[in-house]
């Protein structure tokens, strides 16, 4: 009996030991989906959407756990305040302390954007935004759109819309705006919870002064006054830099660095067999003496059949010609040739050795345009490494080109105002706005030697 008592305390004592070995081990979880559920917001103090209140501070409590990232870049409080509130965060809490006393009867949104995350998982409450009023009502009007960069016809996420209230058209060069929001990856922009009424509407980069105070700044303006009311107003804004900025120069004075300095646009030492030789000098030129630019052949035999142009607004020299394929050429340059406006020429006289390129480089090209708008001068303009390298006038809804260099090309359309060919700027104080450019989303790729055919619907 006593030894079939001491097996059963054995037995018993083993049992314990598998039962709390087994409660020691840390088994980890055989797997589940993962949380991918954005800070859901289940308490605000005072309520979303009140109103009579005007809080020194707001608590937000979500679901669980939440931090806030970037809240001076990503927070946006509308209408504009004088100091910037302190955002900050603890456990399922989110708080805005407020520096300025509020404006009475007034309705004011918390634009979160991207700031307010969960902790474990890092799921963003995007857009999330709370309201309430000061007053005895909530503003609920809207406005949205669009914004586009009129040269290229693509988007600048990183420009900002801004309303004000005074319609002078010095608001905007001498005042912070009441309203401003930022715009999505697609560059659209919406305004929530406005006051009824009249509106200046611009466009700027999202800098600290948010004022249009240099014309190098990309801006947009809407031509009309804006009616904020009950039917919601939607606008695409074609922003523009009245005036191209100009990267410095270098100042030296070495003598050499006095000497003109040129370059062409010869790619791997080959000529394009459609497009002029084109000299770039890197200074404003006055003088240039057509004689002492000469083409000639390998045996330095004058070429007969070229003409020499000359544009000194852009400081540039071009060269046309029949060029043939595979073909080599050298271009002398004479060095009393050239002057700029200081008198400085070349350094020495020079000569270019270059070739042409192969026909089979090339294929024929067909594009057809569907909503093309004909009556709004359509230029077609192909780009390549964000350089301009042709321009087409369309008059018609189909384009063939025989003859077309092989590569892969941006493609978009130059609605032409004032047929000169080119893209002309806005002005704001002649209230200009900027000619408007459609980009293609779809590149097009020409291949050497093939028939290129494409549709495109605009």
């Amino acid at each position: 009996m006593n030894m079939l008592k001491k097996g059963y305390g054995i037995l018993g004592v083993w049992v314990m030991i598998q039962f709390f070995t087994a409660c020691a081990n840390i088994v980890p979880p055989s797997g589940g989906a993962r949380d991918s559920l954005a800070p859901v917001l289940i308490g605000a103090f005072p309520k979303d959407s009140a109103t009579n209140v005007s809080p020194k501070q707001v608590t937000l409590t979500f679901d669980e756990f939440v931090t806030l990232q970037n809240p001076q870049e990503n927070i946006i409080i509308s209408p504009t305040i004088k100091s910037t509130p302190r955002f900050d965060y603890k456990l399922r809490n989110v708080t805005v302390v407020f520096k300025d006393t509020l404006d009475a009867n007034t309705t004011y949104t918390i634009l979160f954007g991207d700031a307010i995350k969960d902790v474990n998982e890092g799921n963003i409450a995007k857009n999330f935004r709370y309201t309430f009023s000061t007053g005895n009502k909530i503003d609920d009007f809207s406005y949205s759109g669009k914004v586009v960069l009129a040269e290229k016809g693509k988007i600048d996420s990183t420009l900002i819309v801004l309303l004000h209230k005074n319609l002078n058209d010095t608001a905007i060069i001498k005042e912070k705006a009441r309203y401003y929001t930022l715009l999505n990856g697609k560059g659209e922009f919406r305004f929530y919870n406005l006051a009824p009424g009249n509106y200046r509407v611009y466009v700027l980069p999202n800098d600290f002064t948010k004022k249009y105070d240099d014309s190098t700044k990309l801006f947009a303006f809407r031509s009309q006054v804006l009616t904020v009311s009950k039917t919601e107003a939607s606008d695409t804004l074609y922003a523009f830099e009245a005036v191209k900025k100009v990267e410095k120069q270098n100042n030296t004075t070495g003598k050499d660095d006095k000497k003109l300095k040129y370059s062409t646009n010869l790619e791997t030492g080959l000529q394009d067999l459609l497009t002029p030789f084109e000299i770039n000098f890197t200074r404003k030129l006055k003088k240039i003496d057509t004689s002492g630019i000469q083409l000639k052949d390998t045996l330095f035999k004058k070429v007969i059949g070229y003409t020499i142009e000359t544009d000194t607004t852009t400081n540039t020299i071009r060269i046309k010609h029949s060029w043939r394929e595979n073909d080599n050429f050298r271009l002398v340059l004479d060095k009393q040739a050239f002057a700029d406006t200081a008198g400085n020429g070349l350094s020495k006289s020079d000569t270019i050795r270059f070739g042409t390129r192969k026909e089979i480089e090339y294929g024929s090209i067909r594009l057809r345009f569907t909503n093309l708008k004909l009556n709004q001068n359509p230029v077609l303009q192909f780009i390549q490494s964000d350089k301009l390298v042709e321009s087409v006038p369309l008059n018609s809804s189909e384009l063939f080109r025989k003859f077309f260099r092989g590569g892969t090309y941006e493609m978009r359309i130059l609605y032409d105002t004032n047929k000169n060919g080119i893209w002309d700027t806005g002005n704001f104080k002649a209230k200009k706005q900027p000619e408007v450019v459609q980009l293609i989303t779809k590149p097009f790729s020409v291949k050497g030697n093939w028939d290129n055919e494409v549709s495109i619907i605009l």
